[in-house]
C-alpha cells in the first residue's frame, strides 16, 4: 500500500513537470499541493520517499520526488505548534540517523544531486529545533558518533561528508536562532521567537563547547592534511579540493557561531594563531572565510568596554590588517592592468574587517566610562586611520567603500568633539583630516580610461553614487574644519587651471574634477551668502539701489575667483566633452556671478552657442545644452542687451529646425507609435522658449520685436502647413509627430514672453499680439484638420495655455472654436488635462472668460457628474475617477473665487443649478475620498458667501447676475448643507486620527462659521432653537457651541470644533 502511494506521488511529480500533459498537468499539481497542505498526515509517506533504498543501497526514488518529500517534511516540522509525539519522533530520528550513516558515512553524500545536501541540512535543522529541548538532547552526541564511526577508527581524519553536513547544519542553526537579518525577513511568530531563544540558550549551556571543539578539531586536522597534500608532488587535485572544502566550510561554521557563543570558546591560544595562519592561506576561499570569522569575533557584543579593549589588544588585528593591506597592495601594483577579481575581493574582505575594528574602537573612544579605556581605544584608532585611508585610495570603488561606515562614525565623533571643544584642533587630527581631504579629491576623479560617451549607465550611476558619498564626507569635514577644506579645494582648482593655462598638458579627468569642484563650491562654502554677495565683496545695499553700483570695482570672493579662473584660463576650450559640459553646468548654475562680472557673459554664451554646445554634432550634448542655455539666458536676461540678443538669435537660427527621430516599434508589442514618438519631452522646447525670451528683450521697439518674432515663427508656420498637406496626401505617422512638435515649439516661444498683467499698467508695452493671433489661428487650423489625434489635441492645449498667458484677453474670441475642436474627439484620459486647461484660462482671463465658460460649464458638469457616479472597476479606473473629481472641484472653486459664479445661474445653465448642488451634497457625504470631500466643503463655503447673502445686502446693480444672493438659498443651506455637515461627524468610518480627516473637519468648521457670518442672527437662532435640539443636543451645549461659533476667530473655532468632535466620538 505504501509502495503504491509512493509510486503515485512519483508519477504525479513527473506529470506536474510536463506542461504538455494537458488537464493531467493541473490535476497533478493539485494532488501534490494537497499532500503538502496535509503534511501532518502525509509526512510518513514523504519520509519513505526520501530515505527508501534498494537492496544494493541506492536510493529508490527519483531526485525530484525526494526533493519534494523534503519540502513536505519541512512543512510538517516548521508549522508545528505542539511537540512531536514519541512514536513520530523515534521514526524520524532513526530514519535520519540511518540515512546519514548510509549516505554520508559510507555513501557518496548525494554526489549526483548536491542541492539535496543543502535541502536535507535545512530539514535536519527544523527537526533539531522541534526536538532538541525536550526530545533529543543527545542530538550532537549522536551526530559526533557518525563523524568518526567505530568501524573506521583506524582512519586519521573525521568523515569528510559527515563533517560537511555537520558544518552546514551548524550554519543553519546559527541563521535560524541568531541571524537578525534572516529573523527580521520572516513573519514574526512569538512562539517561534521564544523557542529559538530557548534553543540558543540550551545549546550554549549543553553543547557549545563540544561543538566548538569538534569544529576546530576537524579544521585543524584537515588544515594539516592540506599542507601535506600541497607539499606532495603526487597528491591528486581532487583530494586537495575535497580537503580544502572541509577547511573552508569549517572556518565559515566557526564564524557563524562566534557571535553568539561564549567568547572564551572562540578566542583562545589555539584559535587565534589558526585564524591568522588561514588569513594568509594560498586558498582565496579559506582567506575569505577566516576574514569573515575574525569580523564576527571583533563585532561580538561584550558587556564591559574593558573586555572589548582587551579582546582587540589580544588579537592585534590592526597590525595584521596593516601588514596584509601593504602586501596585497604591492601585489595589486605588480599585476598592473591584469585584474584578479579574486584577490580584489580579498582586499574588500580585509577592508570590511578593518571597518568593523574601527567602528568598535570609535565606540570605546567615545562611550567607554573609564578614562583609561577611552584613551587606549583612541590611541589604537589613531594607529589604523592611515590604513583606512589606504583602503579608501584603492582604485577599485568596491574596496574603497568598505571603510565608509567606519569613516562616517569617525567623522561624526570628530564633529561632536568640535562642538564641545574651545581649543584648536590638535595637529594629529588635522593632519589626518588633510590626508583624508586629499584622498577624497583623488577618488572624486573619473578613471582616466573612462569614455563618458560610451559609458554603461550602471557604471555612470555607480560613480555618481560614489561622488555623492564622498561629498557627504566632505560636508562632515567642513563642519570640523571649514578653512582646511575650502583652502584645499581652492588650491587644487587654481593649480590645475593655471597648469592648463600655462600650456602644460593635464589629464581630462583632472580638468573635469577642477571644474566640478567649482560647480559644487557654492554648497561646500557654507559661510558664503546668496546672490551677488556670494561672488563679490561689495557692501550690502537695498535692492532698488543695486543698479547704481558697479560691482566690477569690488574684489571677488573665493568662489568668484574660482569661476573667474574658468574664464581666464579658457578651460571651456579643453578638448574633452565631459570638461566642457561641466563648465556649462557651472556657469548655468551660478547666474548671479555674471551680474558682478558682466564681461564673462559673452565668452560663456560663445561657448554655449558654438560647436561645443548648441552646434555640437552629438544630439545628447545638444539636448542638455538646450536647457543650460535656457537657464543661463533666463537668469541673466537683464544683463543681455538687445544687440547681443540679436546676435544670439542669428547665431542659433539654424538650430531651430525640428528634427524627428521615430522610435523603433516592436510589432509584437501593443504600442501606439504616435504615443511612443511623443511621450518623451523634447529638450529643444527649452531653446524655443529661450528664443521667445531673446525676442521680448526688444520690447521697447515693438516693430522690431514683431519682425524678429515673425522671422522665428514663419519657418515653423510654413513647416506646419507643409506637414498638414503631407498628412492629407498620405496618412503617415511622421507628419503627425512633426505637427505635434511644431505646435509645442510655437507654444514655448510664447512662454518666453512675460505673462499678461492683470490689471494692465498704463505703461505696459504689449507683445506683438497680431503675430500671436496668427500663430493661434494656424494652430487652430491644424487642430481642425487633425482633431481626431490625441497627441495633436494635447499639443494644442499645451500651446494655447502659453499663448493665453502671454496675450491675456486679446485672443479670447478663438476659445469657442478651440473648445469645439478639443471636445469633438474626447477620450476619458484627457478629462483631467482638459479641466486643468480650463482652470488655467479661468485664472488668467477671469471675467473675460465668462461667455466661453457660460457655454462650456453645462456640458462639462453633465459629463463629469455622469463619470463620478458610474461604477468603477480596476486600479486605473479608480485613479482616473479620483483625479477627474478633484480637478473638477478645483475648477468649481476657482470659478467662484474669480467672481464668475454667474455662469451657474445664467439663462443657459440655471436649470442645472439644483442638480449641481445635489451632486455637491453627495460628494460632501462621501468620506472615502477625503481630498475631494474637503474640496466640496470649500465649494459649499464659497457658495454660501456668494449665494447665501441676504437679499437686502445684494442690491448692487453692477454685480454680475448670479454672483449675489439667490432667493431661497438659505433654505438649501439650513435643510441640506448644515445636516450633511453634521452627518459626516457621526459616520462610523470617520477616523479622527487621520490627518486628512482633521483637514475636512476644519473645513466644516469654516463652513459653519461662514453661515453664521453671512446669515447673521437668523442662523444662530436656527442652530440654538431648531437644528441642534433636533439632534438631541442639551440646550446648554447647543448654546455654548453656537456662542463659540459666533465669537471665536476662525483659528480658535477650528481648534474648538475638532476637539469637540474628538471628545464626542471618544465618549460615544
Amino acid at each position: 500500500m505504501e509502495q503504491q502511494a509512493a509510486d503515485q506521488v512519483v508519477h504525479a511529480i513527473l506529470v506536474a513537470s510536463d506542461p504538455n500533459q494537458g488537464s493531467l498537468h493541473q490535476q497533478a499539481l493539485e494532488y501534490l499541493s494537497s499532500i503538502q497542505q496535509n503534511a501532518g498526515e502525509t509526512w510518513g509517506l514523504a519520509l519513505n520517499l526520501f530515505v527508501d533504498a534498494t537492496p544494493t543501497g541506492e536510493r529508490k526514488h527519483p531526485i525530484e520526488a525526494r526533493f519534494f518529500a523534503l519540502r513536505v517534511l519541512d512543512d510538517f516540522l516548521e508549522t508545528r505548534s505542539e511537540p512531536l509525539d514519541e512514536k513520530s519522533f523515534d521514526t524520524l530520528r532513526q530514519a535520519f540517523l540511518a540515512y546519514i550513516q548510509s549516505e554520508y558515512t559510507y555513501g557518496s553524500a548525494e554526489s549526483n544531486a548536491l542541492f539535496l545536501r543543502n535541502k536535507f541540512s535545512h530539514t535536519l535543522t527544523l527537526l533539531f529545533l522541534a526536538t532538541y529541548l525536550d526530545r533529543w538532547p543527545t542530538f550532537f552526541s549522536d551526530l559526533f558518533a557518525l563523524m568518526r564511526p567505530a568501524e573506521s577508527s583506524t582512519q586519521t581524519l573525521f568523515s569528510p561528508h559527515v563533517s560537511l553536513l555537520f558544518f552546514h547544519f551548524i550554519i543553519e542553526i546559527s541563521e535560524e536562532v541568531a541571524d537578525q537579518i534572516i529573523k527580521g525577513a520572516r513573519q514574526f511568530n512569538s512562539d517561534r521567537h521564544v523557542r529559538d531563544a530557548r534553543v540558543r540558550d540550551a545549546v550554549r549551556e549543553r553543547d557549545a563547547a563540544r561543538i566548538n571543539e569538534a569544529v576546530l578539531t576537524v579544521v585543524a586536522e584537515y588544515a594539516e592534511r592540506l599542507q601535506v597534500l600541497r607539499k606532495a608532488t603526487a597528491a591528486s587535485s581532487r583530494e586537495t579540493s575535497d580537503v580544502l572544502e572541509v577547511v573552508d566550510w569549517g572556518i565559515r561554521t566557526f564564524g557563524s557561531y562566534a557571535g553568539w557563543v561564549d567568547i572564551n570558546l572562540t578566542v583562545t591560544p589555539t584559535t587565534i594563531p589558526l585564524l591568522f595562519a588561514l588569513l594568509s592561506d594560498p586558498s582565496l576561499s579559506i582567506r575569505m572565510a577566516a576574514a569573515g570569522a575574525l569580523r564576527r569575533i571583533i563585532s561580538k557584543g561584550l558587556k564591559e568596554p574593558a573586555d572589548k579593549l582587551q579582546l582587540i589588544k589580544v588579537l592585534s588585528l590592526g597590525q595584521v590588517v596593516d601588514s596584509l593591506e601593504e602586501r596585497t597592495r604591492a601585489e595589486q601594483i605588480a599585476r598592473g592592468d591584469d585584474t584578479d577579481e579574486g584577490e580584489e575581493s580579498y582586499r574588500e574582505a580585509l577592508g570590511r574587517l578593518l571597518n568593523v575594528l574601527g567602528i568598535e574602537l570609535v565606540k570605546l573612544a567615545d562611550d567607554a566610562p573609564v578614562d583609561e579605556v577611552r584613551a587606549e581605544g583612541s590611541g589604537l584608532l589613531q594607529q589604523i586611520l592611515p590604513v583606512m585611508l589606504r583602503f579608501m585610495e584603492d582604485e577599485y570603488d568596491d574596496t574603497c567603500s568598505t571603510v565608509f561606515p567606519m569613516l562616517q562614525i569617525v567623522l561624526a565623533s570628530y564633529k561632536r568633539s568640535r562642538k564641545l571643544a574651545t581649543e584648536p584642533l590638535d595637529e594629529q587630527k588635522r593632519a589626518f583630516l588633510a590626508s583624508l581631504q586629499a584622498v577624497i579629491l583623488k577618488k572624486m576623479k573619473w578613471e582616466e580610461g573612462a569614455d563618458l560617451d560610451d559609458l554603461d549607465e550602471d557604471d555612470r550611476a555607480a560613480f555618481e553614487v560614489l561622488r555623492k558619498e564622498l561629498r557627504s564626507f566632505m560636508d562632515s569635514l567642513l563642519s570640523i574644519d571649514q578653512v582646511l577644506v575650502v583652502e584645499a579645494i581652492r588650491s587644487h582648482v587654481l593649480q590645475t587651471l593655471q597648469l592648463y593655462a600655462s600650456g602644460t598638458a593635464i589629464k581630462w579627468n583632472d580638468a573635469e574634477l577642477a571644474v566640478y569642484l567649482v560647480f559644487i563650491f557654492g554648497e561646500i562654502n557654507k559661510s558664503s551668502t546668496k546672490g551677488r554677495s556670494a561672488f563679490s565683496q561689495a557692501p550690502q545695499v537695498p535692492k532698488e539701489k543695486r543698479k547704481e553700483i558697479d560691482y566690477a570695482d569690488f574684489p571677488l570672493t573665493p568662489h568668484g575667483e574660482l569661476i573667474m579662473a574658468l574664464f581666464e584660463t579658457g578651460i571651456s576650450a579643453y578638448p574633452n566633452q565631459a570638461v566642457v559640459m561641466q563648465f556649462f553646468e557651472t556657469v548655468a548654475r551660478y547666474g548671479d556671478f555674471f551680474k558682478v562680472r558682466k564681461q564673462c557673459i559673452v565668452p560663456a554664451l560663445e561657448a554655449m552657442v558654438d560647436a561645443r554646445g548648441l552646434h555640437n554634432p552629438k544630439s545628447a550634448v545638444r539636448a542638455r545644452v538646450f536647457y543650460l542655455f535656457h537657464r543661463f539666458i533666463k537668469d541673466n536676461q537683464k544683463e543681455v542687451s538687445p544687440e547681443l540678443a540679436g546676435t544670439l538669435l542669428e547665431g542659433i537660427r539654424d538650430t531651430l529646425t525640428i528634427r524627428i527621430e521615430l522610435p523603433e516599434i516592436d510589432p509584437n508589442e501593443p504600442n501606439d507609435p504616435l504615443t511612443e514618438a511623443t511621450s518623451t519631452p523634447d529638450p529643444q522646447l527649452y531653446l524655443f522658449e529661450t528664443v521667445g525670451t531673446l525676442v521680448q528683450l526688444f520690447f521697447r521697439t515693438p516693430e522690431q520685436s514683431a519682425v524678429l518674432l515673425l522671422s522665428v515663427v514663419t519657418p515653423l508656420l510654413d513647416e506646419l502647413s507643409t506637414n498638414l498637406r503631407a498628412f492629407k496626401e498620405k496618412q503617415d505617422v511622421l507628419p503627425i509627430v512633426k505637427i505635434h512638435h511644431i505646435i509645442m515649439a510655437l507654444g514655448n516661444v510664447a512662454k518666453g514672453f512675460p505673462d499678461y498683467p492683470t490689471p494692465l499698467p498704463d505703461d505696459f508695452i504689449l507683445p506683438p499680439l497680431h503675430v500671436f493671433r496668427n500663430i493661434a489661428q494656424a494652430i487652430l487650423m491644424s487642430l481642425g484638420a487633425m482633431k481626431e489625434f490625441k497627441v495633436v489635441r494635447d499639443a494644442t492645449r499645451f500651446a494655447f495655455a502659453r499663448i493665453f498667458a502671454t496675450t491675456g484677453p486679446e485672443v479670447t474670441d478663438l476659445i469657442p472654436t478651440l473648445m469645439v475642436n478639443l471636445l469633438a474627439h474626447f477620450e476619458g484620459t484627457e478629462l483631467v488635462d482638459f479641466i486643468n486647461f480650463v482652470n488655467l484660462l479661468v485664472h488668467k482671463l477671469q471675467q473675460d472668460l465668462f461667455d466661453v465658460l457660460d457655454e462650456l460649464i453645462g456640458p462639462l458638469n453633465a459629463h463629469v457628474t455622469n463619470l463620478m457616479f458610474q461604477p468603477v472597476t480596476g486600479t486605473d479606473d479608480i485613479l482616473t475617477h479620483s483625479e477627474s473629481k478633484r480637478a473638477y472641484l478645483t475648477l468649481l472653486n476657482n470659478i467662484l473665487s474669480s467672481n464668475l459664479a454667474g455662469v451657474f445661474l445664467s439663462d443657459r445653465n440655471k436649470d442645472s443649478f439644483e442638480p449641481l448642488l445635489k451632486c455637491m451634497l453627495q460628494l460632501a457625504g462621501d468620506s472615502s475620498d477625503t481630498q475631494s470631500q474637503r474640496a466640496t466643503f470649500t465649494f459649499l463655503t464659497k457658495s454660501v458667501n456668494v449665494w447665501g447673502q441676504p437679499l437686502s445686502d445684494a442690491t448692487n446693480v453692477d454685480v454680475m447676475p448670479g454672483s449675489q444672493g439667490v432667493p431661497g438659498f438659505e433654505r438649501f443651506v439650513y435643510e441640506n448643507v448644515v445636516p450633511i455637515s453634521f452627518a459626516v461627524l457621526s459616520q462610523p468610518e470617520l477616523n479622527i486620527k487621520d490627518g486628512q480627516v482633521l483637514v475636512v473637519l476644519q473645513e466644516i468648521a469654516g463652513l459653519l462659521q461662514t453661515i453664521g457670518k453671512v446669515r447673521g442672527e437668523e442662523s444662530y437662532k436656527f442652530f440654538v432653537s431648531v437644528f441642534l435640539p433636533a439632534q438631541n443636543w442639551p440646550s446648554e451645549t447647543a448654546l455654548e457651541f453656537t456662542t463659540r461659533m459666533r465669537d471665536f476667530d476662525s483659528k480658535q473655532f477650528r481648534k474648538y470644533f475638532t476637539d469637540f468632535v474628538r471628545a464626542s466620538r471618544s465618549g460615544s
